[in-house]
């Protein structure tokens, strides 16, 4: 039976959907106004893994994953590129469709539904009037807010206390508000301007969106809300507070989170200027790699992002397609969608006891990569692994071609400034070069003094 960790909870818990063998997933798609980044395919990585398990052990799932396709992020890249903010729809075509790029590199599976904000104004306005007409939310001049202290759960997720967030606050208070701690649910904007409501002209803020759209396509209650760590405060414990609210009832029944990318540990961030986009990375290694990468980590823990540890998953993830491309392709496809035979085979079976303690799919290749000798030596059974990992995981396990690596006049300079700083005694510089050099993917052996 299927165990997962329930951000709610801070526990492991069993995982039992609402209506037997169904599921409902929502999970909190990009902001499309720059190109996707590593970030964003951890964490799409990981939900795909989620989806194929629970499809793997019977359920029909139904997933939902969002595009914030009106933002502020968008609205503010529009006026720079163009000087026209209404020119973000441009912006966020182009960002969408880079990232279903991406994503069908990445293998991941296309969701059931896939809403765009700005194509369901008519029901999120309708969720604003509603809370407004539970007085749980309040107009002022044409900004619309929820009440806090109407939601006395508030912080229930994230753990939060009100009192200590409201005196964390109290530096930036909006004198229109009637509490600090009060978030917009609809932004008011000039005349004629973006989209008509009972409070005039404007565009809803960032949280009722998912609240809406999860309510349209999935129900008032759902089994599995989703996303990156950075999400759970303040957009989930915001959208937990609208639905609960209206609905009177839990939204979802199981919260799950994975954890950061960092790069030089400091937790990656467009503000800070460490971001690494997954157009740039696939240039560099096959997106099967990437996502190999990914799931050699704990999905609830930081990933310290390290070109020399894609390296070393580049060389295992290798070593596994040369094993598997033995199989017969035809003894392979007749192997898709036959869980009761595949879980016949003793490897399948404690691969998957991995999988369904919390995802552990650390604990699952370690298992499989433990057993290659001998699993050489059975071709049915390592045909059945195969339909496992590519049903299961994700991975197409083709064999990719070895790089060659060709030395560009960038490269060479390089390396002559490194010789030159070695034979200076600079270590320190020298070092720097070296990985500059392994960034860029060439390895520079030194040979021993005499």
């Amino acid at each position: 039976m299927l165990k997962i960790t329930n951000t709610m909870s801070g526990k492991k818990e069993f995982f039992k959907s609402r209506n037997p063998d169904m599921v409902t997933m929502y999970v909190c798609g990009i902001t499309p106004y720059s190109d996707s980044h590593i970030g964003h395919g951890r964490v799409y990585v990981v939900f795909d893994v989620l989806y194929r398990l629970l499809a793997f052990l019977g359920y029909q799932v139904t997933y939902c994953r969002n595009f914030t396709d009106i933002d502020d992020k968008l609205l503010n890249k529009a006026e720079l590129l163009y000087g026209d903010q209404q020119r973000y729809k441009e912006i966020a075509d182009a960002c969408i469709k880079q990232y279903h790029e991406n994503m069908f590199a990445l293998n991941c599976v296309s969701p059931d539904h896939e809403p765009r904000v700005t194509d369901h104004m008519p029901e999120i306005i309708a969720f604003i009037e509603q809370l407004i007409l539970e007085d749980k939310a309040y107009e002022v001049n044409g900004d619309v807010y929820f009440h806090i202290a109407s939601f006395p759960a508030y912080g229930k997720l994230s753990k939060h206390d009100v009192k200590d967030l409201r005196a964390g606050s109290r530096v930036d208070i909006d004198i229109h508000k009637k509490d600090p701690l009060d978030f917009a649910l609809w932004k008011s904007e000039p005349e004629g301007t973006f989209w008509h409501s009972p409070w005039g002209y404007g565009r809803p803020g960032w949280h009722i969106e998912c609240s809406a759209l999860a309510s349209y396509y999935l129900g008032d209650h759902i089994d599995i809300h989703g996303g990156g760590l950075d999400l759970v405060f303040p957009h989930h414990e915001n959208e937990i507070a609208q639905s609960e609210a209206l609905h009177k009832k839990n939204f979802a029944n199981y919260w799950i989170h994975n954890g950061f990318v960092r790069i030089n540990t400091e937790k990656m961030s467009k503000s800070i200027g460490n971001v690494l986009s997954l157009s740039t990375i696939f240039e560099q290694f096959d997106p099967m790699v990437i996502r190999f990468y990914y799931l050699n980590h704990s999905y609830r823990s930081p990933l310290d992002f390290s070109f020399d540890d894609i390296r070393a998953s580049q060389k295992s993830y290798q070593r596994l397609c040369k094993l598997f491309s033995q199989c017969n392709d035809a003894q392979v496809n007749a192997m898709h969608g036959q869980v009761e035979k595949m879980q016949q085979f003793p490897l399948i079976t404690q691969m998957l006891d991995f999988l369904i303690d919390d995802m552990n799919t650390v604990g699952m290749f370690g298992v499989l990569f433990e057993s290659i000798n001998t699993l050489a030596n059975s071709s049915q059974e390592l045909c059945a692994v195969k339909c496992f990992l590519q049903d299961v995981v994700g991975l197409t396990l083709e064999v990719i071609p070895e790089d060659t690596v060709v030395i560009t006049p960038a490269m060479q300079a390089l390396i002559g400034e490194r010789e030159k700083a070695r034979a200076n005694k600079q270590w320190a510089r020298a070092d720097e070069l070296r990985d500059q050099l392994s960034q860029l993917g060439v390895g520079v052996h030194d040979k021993k003094s005499d």
